[in-house]
């Protein structure tokens, strides 16, 4: 916040931020003609598209005071944007402009009474918000005046001819230490203890409380030669301090962080232990851990020339040099290198990797270097600086390094919840082992990163050696070296595709390569991920668009990838960068992203959530079909990006320790919500499964069929969104919580640290607990003891008994039946009531399991409401397993398994009926009976005393009794103090339940979320609601495809749901036993409630659910037309081209906007239409004539009619690739 006083003495109240669409219009209103003769006739929107800074003042009304927008290059056309270097420096040689420190004023406006004031206010802040620069340049004609404002941070230094055409320009120039200058400095002094003790307290106060009122005096006194103190001052007063120190616990950091690339932060020795040894038998190991050191030259920082200036500069030359060689990626261990090829970016800097390394390599230990030289870094033991001058944290390291010249690193470490402040942004993480249990995140800067002199160019043929000593020790180092080669060869990819590569250049050494070929899928991907999130998609031609194929960069410049990256937009003529990541699925357990080529850049750029497809009836629309680029078969690959407005754009780090624990639904909603906040970056996200991640594809989709879907994730969602990019996945289950210490026990042996722990877990199939009836005393149900089925199965589980909870389990039983010929002999039992059952028995129908061996035996039920709810449905079901040759056994309770005797392998069980018991061979057994939490996890939720009744209590927020704890999904029950024990979270949707989550957790995250307030005392007992649908469907027996859409509701059997007097409309077409049947529910609103599909033929699923909650009259007057008999099918109907657009990912969007119209006051004169409406409900207007009738002549009297068609218009033309089905003025 700024205060600026106009020459009249009004006042106003400022601040800066970034500038945002939607300013676009009151921008517009500022500019003036002397604007235009100043910089030229402005595309405003293009501009902002093609701008690296666009900065906007407002003042506490958010009114906007001024803009200003700043690109890279010259505008004018003085200079094309890849050559303007030569040109200025041709203007004066002793000017120190560099792509690096200087950006151009592209535009500046204000309210005029405040202007000076705006303009000086704005470029503070630039100065500010990017350290780097040090010079802005103002280029306008040379006739022209400045004006009064720009005059005052503007200095003209000589003039330059156009490109294009005969006339001179004027350049000017504002230099930063006139705004936001340098800090300067200096050795501690006890005399500044005074200046130093507010900004330590306003901080924080536990040091002085610990160490004494005079701590800080006392430190600054206890230097000696390896304890130095240091500020910062301004005007003379110090405003920053750093206490820093060379003693440093090496052994510890050795053994919980990887090391190896940066050599062990000790000077290279002829004894250092870098590679496994060849005669022991660790290959994997060795593959991994391969280091690669040509840094003997370093010792030549020991010898004791004197330290001046001059001589700082080329010893960090020198060791530029040195730090060429070195991996330009950190690297994991070799448990998570056995998981496939994570860009390298996602492996390293990304994460704090938390793996169980005795789940998934037994006992086998890495190879660790052993480094024998002396250490080579120093540590920062303390450091504070005023919140006005944090910016210029950096100007400390020259100072700090030169107390230190024999060392090239320095240290810090910090508390996993201390939130990335400026400092750390230029230092690198350092990827922490997978036993590392401190409770502190490691950070790096080595002395070469002082240097300023980096260059972003073209490569050449001379770069080839440089490159390949960067890249040498990467696992796809081959590939980069081959289109560096096809590059120097033909400039162009084999299929004729332009192709760049660039070198980051130091020194005269290479510590940086990217390779980038223009994108020639930009419409696939403008229609299948929501690029325009990020851009507007027609202010950037075709050959602006690039596909970034490799990016590396030596760890010790990484602070320098944002700068790399944009020099690769002003040398390539290039606006927006697209990198994939495909999946890539191995044998057994594990699986990981994989890229064609790694990326340590992957930070920084932004994740781009995948689209929603319509599925077309191609046939059907003939030549009004899509393209094929739009309509092909997805790729699945998930998709980042970055463009020209993001490579200034600061991402906030959020290193708290988040461990989810279960991946269900709940938990990868949980997790994508997260991921997909494109200016958070969360680095420590951790979850626990027994089977990692889902989405593996272990046989295709053929195990699909065993278990019923929600319709909330499949393999191409997983695979779209590469979770495992972004998060550490622990394979094991949790045994034991720690609440005291914070940590979580997996599979009884490893520990996974939290700050917030997520339990995700769910509901899963238990193993039934037979009665131990004996049916030969010919027992009933009424003779087995009530209590029994609440008893837990505690002995071995038979071989041959599944209880299928996810694809893993669906996998396991599907190898067991094909392995012990179940398909053409032998008794197969499926044990429950479950809409699985019937899923499972098509599957096995469909394996080649004869119907009259499979044996359906369902338990007395525990509701009158069934799993399908819907007599037609079931009776359809039941008459096709009867037809398949399907036994069924109604209100059977297991009594044993083999008479009694062990149990492993079963080949009998026998069941008790209300009537007679029965026994039956088995040769496998499928449980489906009641879902419970598993015992292990309910065992160690009891132990850690989290209260639980029935299930894991939370509340409205879902916190436990914990508040460092949060637990979502069926796993959960609302206290009792809600008095709502019907509803929970399984009345709810998945995914939307996880969704409101991480909404939840965000807020105490993200900074630019609005603080939540304490909601009033007579509404914190209210239970959250939820609006989306919960979906079932799955194949039944005779293959029919079964869909069951519902809003979220207390279950009540469909009977006594359509005798309520409000119930609405039913619509049926079809048969069900013919398998065209289609029913929905209209309820009394006239929203569609309810959609219930059972068909023999595959139907677009993602289509239909987009109808819930649809007014009827959307859907072309459903109502009026099947009361017309002009529906005799649903299905049909829902294929017809009008009724593509409802099914669009936009049209939630279209239809707010619509609303947004009606909402608003368009006429001074008339009320909004939506306050007509009111008028009539409410009687306030005496009408001579039906009420729609009023409204609708009103409307269409209006301007409202006009605007409403106008933005279905545009609405159609902007997504025409989407749908070319329909007509728009013009195309005719």
């Amino acid at each position: 916040m700024s205060i600026l006083t106009s020459p009249r003495g009004k006042v106003e109240v400022v601040h800066c931020r970034r500038t945002e669409s939607q300013d676009i219009f009151c921008i517009k209103n500022l500019i003036r003609k002397f604007t235009q003769n100043l910089f030229g006739r402005i595309n405003l929107i293009y501009l902002l598209e093609k701008a690296n800074l666009a900065i906007t003042l407002c003042n506490e009304k958010e009114e906007i005071m001024a803009h200003a927008t700043f690109v890279d290059y010259p505008n004018w056309n003085v200079a094309k944007q890849d050559e303007w270097v030569h040109v200025f420096w041709e203007l004066d040689k002793e000017l120190p402009c560099t792509p690096l420190n200087t950006l151009f004023m592209h535009l500046f406006v204000a309210v005029d009474e405040f202007s000076t004031g705006c303009c000086k206010e704005i470029i503070r802040s630039v100065f500010k918000a990017v350290p780097e620069l040090h010079f802005i340049f103002l280029i306008v004609p040379a006739y022209m005046s400045l004006g009064t404002t720009l005059i005052t941070v503007f200095d003209q230094v000589g003039s330059i001819p156009n490109l294009t055409f005969n006339e001179d320009f004027a350049v000017h120039i504002c230099h930063r230490h006139s705004h936001y200058p340098q800090l300067h400095v200096r050795k501690a002094r006890v005399e500044d203890h005074d200046d130093l003790m507010p900004i330590f307290m306003q901080h924080d106060t536990i040091l002085r409380a610990t160490y004494g009122e005079y701590f800080l005096a006392e430190l600054i006194e206890a230097q000696d030669e390896e304890n130095h103190a240091v500020v910062c001052e301004v005007e003379g007063v110090a405003v920053g301090f750093m206490s820093v120190c060379s003693r440093v616990n090496m052994e510890l950091l050795h053994e919980c962080f990887d090391l190896g690339p940066f050599h062990g932060f000790c000077v290279p020795h002829p004894d250092d232990i870098l590679e496994l040894p060849q005669d022991l038998s660790f290959q994997e190991s060795q593959d991994t851990y391969r280091r690669h050191s040509s840094l003997d030259s370093q010792q030549t920082l020991e010898s004791q020339e004197p330290d001046t200036p001059e001589r700082r500069e080329s010893v960090q030359e020198k060791i530029a040099e040195e730090a060429s060689v070195e991996e330009p990626t950190t690297r994991l261990g070799s448990v998570m290198e056995m998981e496939g090829s994570c860009p390298e970016d996602a492996k390293s800097s990304c994460f704090s990797r938390v793996s169980m390394a005795s789940s998934l390599l037994g006992d086998t230990t890495p190879f660790r270097p052993v480094y024998k030289g002396a250490p080579s870094a120093f540590c920062i033991q303390l450091f504070c600086i005023d919140e006005k001058y944090e910016a210029r944290s950096l100007d400390f390291m020259e100072f700090v390094f030169s107390l230190f010249p024999d060392k090239n690193f320095c240290l810090i470490t910090l508390p996993h919840l201390t939130p990335e402040f400026v400092l750390i942004q230029n230092f690198v993480k350092v990827v922490p082992f997978n036993n590392c249990t401190l409770d502190q995140d490691l950070y790096v800067f080595h002395r070469a990163g002082l240097l300023k002199t980096i260059k972003i160019r073209l490569a050449n043929l001379l770069d080839s050696p440089g490159v390949q000593n960067l890249v040498s020790s990467l696992k796809l180092s081959k590939r980069i070296l081959d289109d560096l080669r096809q590059y120097y060869e033909a400039l162009r990819d084999p299929d004729g595709t332009p192709l760049r590569a660039f070198v980051a250049d130091v020194a005269k050494q290479v510590v940086g390569i990217a390779v980038i070929r223009d994108e020639m899928d930009i419409e696939y991907i403008r229609s299948h991920y929501n690029i325009e999130d990020f851009i507007y998609f027609s202010h950037h031609q075709r050959q602006e668009h690039a596909h970034l194929f490799h990016f590396a960069i030596n760890p010790i410049f990484r602070h320098y990838t944002k700068f790399f990256l944009k020099e690769i937009f002003r040398l390539g003529h290039k606006s927006c960068l697209y990198y994939p990541i495909y999946p890539a699925s191995r044998e057994g357990k594990f699986q990981s992203s994989y890229a064609h080529s790694l990326t340590s850049a992957l930070h920084y750029l932004v994740p781009v959530r995948p689209r929603r497809q319509i599925v077309y009836p191609l046939e059907k629309l003939g030549i009004n079909a899509p393209s094929k680029e739009v309509s092909k078969e997805p790729l699945s690959y998930a998709l980042y990006h970055t463009n020209r407005k993001l490579t200034l754009e600061p991402k906030i780090t959020v290193n708290a320790r988040i461990v989810v624990v279960g991946a269900s639904n709940v938990g990868i909603s949980f997790l994508e919500t997260l991921v997909f906040c494109s200016h958070l970056k969360f680095s420590n996200l951790t979850l626990i499964s027994t089977h990692g991640l889902p989405g593996k594809k272990l046989l295709g989709t053929e195990q699909r069929k065993f278990l019923a879907s929600d319709q909330s994730y499949n393999d191409k969602d997983h695979a779209l969104m590469s979770l495992c990019s972004w998060v550490n996945v622990v394979v094991g289950r949790m045994t034991a919580i720690d609440r005291a210490a914070k940590h979580v026990m997996v599979s009884h042996e490893d520990i996974v640290l939290y700050d917030h722990l997520i339990l995700c877990t769910g509901q899963q199939y238990q193993v039934p607990c037979p009665s131990g009836a004996d049916i030969g005393q010919h027992l009933t149900n009424r003779d087995v003891e009530e209590g029994y089925r609440k008893q837990r199965y505690t002995d071995q589980v038979p071989r041959n008994h599944f209880t299928l909870n996810d694809e893993e389990d669906c996998l396991k039983a599907q190898i067991w039946i094909r392995n012990n010929a179940i398909t053409t002999e032998g008794n197969v039992i499926v044990y429950g009531n479950t809409l699985d059952t019937y899923t499972t028995i098509e599957m096995l129908l469909h394996l080649g399991v004869k119907g009259p061996n499979i044996h359906l035996v369902q338990p007395p039920p525990t509701s009158n409401i069934t799993c399908i709810n819907n007599y037609l449905v079931e009776s359809a079901v039941e008459q096709a397993m009867q037809a398949a040759g399907v036994t069924t056994h109604l209100d059977a309770l297991l009594a044993q398994w083999n008479d009694g005797q062990d149990p492993d392998p079963i080949h009998s069980a026998s069941f008790t009926t209300s009537t007679k018991p029965f026994k039956l061979p088995c040769s496998v057994f499928f449980s489906f009976c009641e879902k419970n939490v598993d015992y292990e996890t309910f065992k160690a939720f009891n132990d850690a005393c989290l209260v639980y009744d029935g299930r894991l209590v939370i509340d409205a927020n879902f916190h436990t009794n914990d508040i460092a704890i949060r637990a979502a999904g069926s796993l959960t029950k609302f206290s009792n103090r809600y008095y709502s024990r019907d509803w929970s979270h399984r009345n709810f949707s998945s995914k939307e339940v996880g969704f409101q989550l991480a909404a939840a957790m965000l807020c105490l995250f993200d900074p630019t979320l609005e603080p939540v307030t304490e909601p009033p005392a007579d509404l914190d007992r209210l239970i959250p609601t939820y609006k989306a649908a919960k979906i079932q469907g799955g194949i039944l027996p005779g293959s029919y495809h079964y869909l069951h859409i519902s809003k979220p509701a207390i279950p009540s059997p469909l009977e006594v749901q359509m005798a309520q007097p409000d119930f609405g409309t039913e619509i049926v077409t079809g048969k069900a036993k013919k398998g065209t049947y289609f029913r929905m529910h209209i309820n009394n609103c006239n929203i569609v409630e309810t959609i219930t599909c059972l068909s023999k033929e595959p139907f677009p699923t993602s289509n239909y659910i987009r109808l819930f909650g649809q007014h009827e009259q959307l859907l072309n007057n459903l109502c009026a037309r099947f009361e017309n008999k002009m529906i005799p099918d649903l299905y049909r109907y829902f294929t017809e081209p009008w009724c593509m657009a409802l099914f669009h990912d936009r049209f939630i969007d279209l239809r707010k906007e619509l609303r947004q119209i009606l909402t608003s006051k368009k006429e001074e004169e008339l009320p909004s239409i939506e306050e007509l409406a009111r008028q009539v409900v409410d009687e306030d207007i005496n009408l001579t004539e039906k009420p729609r009738t009023y409204l609708k002549r009103v409307f269409e009297e209006s301007i409202y009619k006009t605007l409403v068609e106008r933005s279905i218009l545009d609405y159609l033309h902007y997504n025409h690739y989407h749908l070319p089905m329909y007509a728009w003025p013009g195309i005719i």
